[in-house]
């Protein structure tokens, strides 16, 4: 009762428009003073203050970083042209390359929020010269940018490691094969709505063509085989290759001119923004996880279930139902970090493997991306595609689906994500 009363209240204050830093917190306040414990609240500045030291969490500025500096760049307009003569001659034509170039694109940023504002642009603006309309464009980019935080390196796998010791090496490899699938499994549902929908082609590139584009991408191209490639065979840590990444994407900038000293000021302020905005987050879901755990929620969640005699399957529908539910209201985050205290006790007690479970709530924090009211990557596209957010979010249940199906493939059925990081362990 206890824990339904909580969330209820955390709930009603997001819907009054509270900011989610706020409302995290000020629900842990609520609650420790309606309960006679408001002396625990000398705890407040200790919690937040630690939630946000751990060394893992270096990497989150960095990534975010790379990935404004690369969208500032010429990289993202190269990796287009690329995968557009590659794919642009298939069914769906420039809905499949912007499928293809967000999945090129998570190799370097990390982020759904960055794909969508810097990639989805230059994707929409294709689209739309195209004959698209622009709803149907909008919608794809929104869908394909859900892929940046699965396929490796992964903002929301570094948060997730950060809080529960996981090894974000190997969340970075468990979310390869589940990003490739995701990214399959809308090419398919862009190519059947090809026909139907009128989407148009492009003529077949030859091969100059190819060759041509692949020279111009080759730099930016190498930058997930340098990061993933060091991780993989230890040369350095996640948090080391977020700095070599955003290296790289100055450098990178710079070599191709399309970067000047004086765009820099406001591509820091822009990431220092973005980085004090989760940073804030994190601390007060820090305050918020440690009074769930003083309060014994989770042994008594653990207490309840055991009671119902779930399976580790009914588990995991339960999982996939509360993270769904979540989604509509919070920021993906932000649902790691209220969630996680509790669902790291409960996964050891049904044998599910922490590493698999990181890939699946991902993949369900992507699908709250594509939901209002509180869908990031919906807000992102539409300031710029102003195609309205309740016809955008209409138009995603495709790529909703195709999410929804790869979640469920790797829930219950592990394998998916977990072979590779086995291997790479042998």
């Amino acid at each position: 009762m206890l824990t339904l009363l909580i969330f209820s209240v955390l709930l009603v204050l997001l819907v009054i428009d509270v900011p989610i830093a706020v409302a995290i917190g000020l629900t842990a306040v609520i609650f420790f003073v309606a309960m006679g414990q408001g002396s625990f609240l000398v705890m407040l500045p200790q919690r937040m203050y630690s939630g946000t030291t751990g060394f893992t969490l270096l990497a989150i500025p960095f990534f975010i970083l790379a990935g404004n500096l690369m969208n500032t760049g010429g990289t993202t307009t190269r990796i287009f042209r690329f995968a557009r003569a590659l794919v642009g001659h298939v069914p769906g034509g420039l809905g499949q390359v912007s499928v293809v170039s967000s999945m090129i694109f998570s190799g370097m940023s990390g982020s759904a929020v960055a794909d969508a504002a810097g990639l989805g642009q230059i994707q929409h603006r294709a689209m739309v010269d195209a004959g698209y309309k622009p709803t149907i464009s909008a919608a794809i980019v929104a869908g394909a940018s859900t892929i940046g935080p699965v396929i490796p390196p992964s903002i929301p796998f570094v948060l997730y490691g950060a809080i529960t010791s996981v090894s974000v090496t190997q969340l970075f490899l468990a979310g390869a094969i589940p990003g490739v699938l995701m990214g399959i499994a809308m090419m398919i549902g862009i190519f059947l709505m090809a026909k139907p929908r009128g989407l148009p082609s492009d003529p077949r590139a030859n091969f100059v063509e190819i060759w041509t584009s692949f020279k111009a991408a080759f730099w930016p191209l190498m930058a997930p085989v340098i990061i993933i490639g060091g991780i993989t065979t230890g040369f350095f840590t996640p948090t080391e290759a977020s700095v070599i990444a955003t290296l790289y994407a100055l450098v990178l900038g710079f070599c191709y001119r399309d970067l000047k000293w004086r765009d820099l000021p406001p591509i820091l302020l822009a990431s220092l923004k973005q980085t004090c905005g989760l940073m804030f987050i994190i601390a007060t879901a820090n305050f918020f996880g440690w009074f769930t755990i003083f309060e014994r929620i989770p042994d008594q969640l653990i207490t309840q279930l055991t009671a119902m005699g779930a399976s580790p399957a009914g588990f995991l529908w339960i999982v996939i139902a509360i993270i769904l539910v979540l989604g509509c209201f919070l920021d993906g985050n932000a649902i790691f970090l209220i969630t996680l205290p509790i669902f790291m006790k409960l996964c050891p007690l049904y044998g599910i493997d922490m590493v698999n479970f990181g890939v699946v709530m991902t993949l369900l924090i992507m699908i709250g991306n594509l939901t209002p009211p509180v869908g990031m990557c919906l807000f992102a596209v539409e300031s710029f595609a102003k195609v309205g957010i309740w016809r955008l979010s209409l138009e995603c249940l495709p790529y909703l689906l195709a999410i929804f199906a790869v979640t469920l493939l790797c829930a219950f059925i592990p394998e998916i994500a977990l072979w590779l990081p086995s291997v790479m362990a042998n």
